[in-house]
């Protein structure tokens, strides 16, 4: 299973990766099984972004991070809030993309801020542009201002929103179930102890209606030595040896 960080933090050390891995580590805690989880730092791709926006090329470290978020199970996106909305370099790598690559795919989002205020930019921008790219985005959204480092209540945010997003993550894969099983020796029937075979009461033999028994072309029925209805066999070599010339 495959999760990935889409983080459009600028400093280091970011809040905006900071909380991208807090919500990694707890979807892969809710998500059981093993999870391989992925960071894409737009930071190191602003460059190459800009060189796609203008030349419709990717270089080889945006092809690769495209590559990861359209391959991935499940995404984490996160960004600092500018002028009460998203990144442009956040924005920037969502237009790279292909068309309906995102389609269904699952997206927690998150965001970071200087300001409570601005805790309802999830709303009226991430969201309605994720909704726009089709991708499946859990209901929890995740923001953290400063003040809110430490203090109660984003852990559980945190937890709430890991555990709709592992939710919507494919199954870990059970261990195949061998459908293989040895033959079993073959018993001879034994009779039952003390008991002997019984014909069916009422039940006799009925000769099939409308059916008469032939004669073997060529073959005479011959008494067999030693039987009382004084039939014998004849053998094999005996009837070949009488049909040559």
């Amino acid at each position: 299973m495959k999760l990935v960080v889409v983080s459009a933090g600028l400093s280091v050390p970011s809040s905006t990766r900071l909380l991208g891995d807090r919500l990694a580590a707890a979807t892969a805690g809710r998500a059981g099984g093993s999870v391989d989880v992925r960071v894409v730092e737009l930071r190191d791709l602003a460059v190459e972004i800009a060189h796609n926006l203008t030349n419709g090329f990717p270089g080889p470290a945006l092809s690769a991070a495209i590559d990861d978020v359209t391959s991935a199970d499940g995404l984490i996106v996160v960004t600092p809030v500018f002028s009460a909305s998203y990144s442009g370099l956040f924005k920037s790598f969502f237009d790279v993309l292909d068309q309906g690559v995102l389609a269904g795919k699952p997206v927690l989002i998150a965001a970071t801020g200087g300001s409570g205020r601005h805790s309802l930019v999830l709303e009226h921008a991430v969201r309605p542009l994720f909704a726009y790219l089709r991708a499946v985005v859990v209901p929890t959204g995740v923001y953290a201002a400063s003040e809110d480092w430490g203090a109660e209540g984003l852990a559980e945010r945190v937890d709430r929103a890991a555990g709709e997003l592992a939710a919507l993550l494919p199954a870990p894969a059970a261990a195949p179930v061998s459908s293989f099983s040895a033959p079993e020796a073959a018993v001879p029937a034994q009779p039952a102890a003390g008991r002997a075979a019984q014909p069916v009461a009422g039940r006799v033999a009925q000769p099939v209606a409308g059916r008469v028994a032939q004669p073997v072309a060529g073959r005479a029925d011959q008494p067999i030595a030693g039987r009382a209805d004084g039939f014998h066999v004849v053998p094999f070599e005996e009837q070949l040896a009488a049909l040559r010339p």
